[in-house]
């Protein structure tokens, strides 16, 4: 229900944006009423963009289970995921144009880096990333930027076939593929330090009473 109401939302929302105009629209075009809809999405615009997020998530991963993405290079498999996610959206730039200027607000912060850090992770691991060391984070944070700024030079391309786009994403990507390597003997340096974490523990751990 969530899903269909979102679907319909959308075709509302480069007019009346994210917030509830939209919502109850997309609610009466899939059939339920307004109650069902506020019930459903009870923060409204939050919300529906998390929804679309999730749903874009989903999509980007069923069309990239039905892609050859063994037998590529790791730095084409990223390529590869982040142009399916933004095709995928490709007739909704408006509205995520829209989402994108709602999550930059402060009080949405927290969702923002909620909802890139999920879409990241499931582009690694559509990858085959199998990483659990300083390198899982190092590579989603890498991630992170080179999506976010293709995502905004995607938004502004009005050249033939995104290829303004596409050949930025390349570069963007040949350029973080090299800095894992530099990184390489910081954590190195890094795994002989004392852990941050056990430390911290043992700070704020109570004292023992006497």
């Amino acid at each position: 229900m969530r899903t269909e109401i979102m679907l319909a939302a959308l075709s509302h929302v480069p007019f009346d944006g994210w917030g509830e105009a939209s919502l109850l629209r997309g609610a009466a075009d899939a059939g339920y009423d307004a109650a069902t809809a506020r019930r459903l999405f009870p923060q409204g615009a939050p919300d529906l963009i998390a929804c679309h997020s999730h749903y874009a998530d989903r999509q980007m991963l069923e069309a990239l289970a039905k892609r050859d993405l063994d037998t590529m290079k790791i730095r084409d498999r990223i390529a590869t995921a982040v142009r399916v996610r933004l095709d995928q959206n490709m007739a909704h730039r408006e509205a995520i144009r829209r989402a994108l200027a709602l999550l930059a607000l402060p009080q949405h912060s927290g969702l923002a880096t909620r909802l890139l850090y999920r879409t990241v992770d499931a582009m690694w691991h559509a990858a085959s990333d199998t990483s659990t060391d300083h390198n899982f984070y190092t590579k989603r944070g890498l991630l992170a930027g080179v999506y976010g700024a293709t995502l905004l030079c995607w938004l502004n391309d009005n050249s033939d076939g995104f290829a303004t786009t596409w050949a930025f994403l390349d570069r963007r990507i040949a350029e973080v593929m090299r800095i894992p390597k530099a990184l390489a003997g910081i954590g190195k340096l890094a795994g002989r330090l004392p852990d941050p974490f056990r430390i911290l523990r043992n700070v704020t751990r109570p004292a023992p009473r006497t």
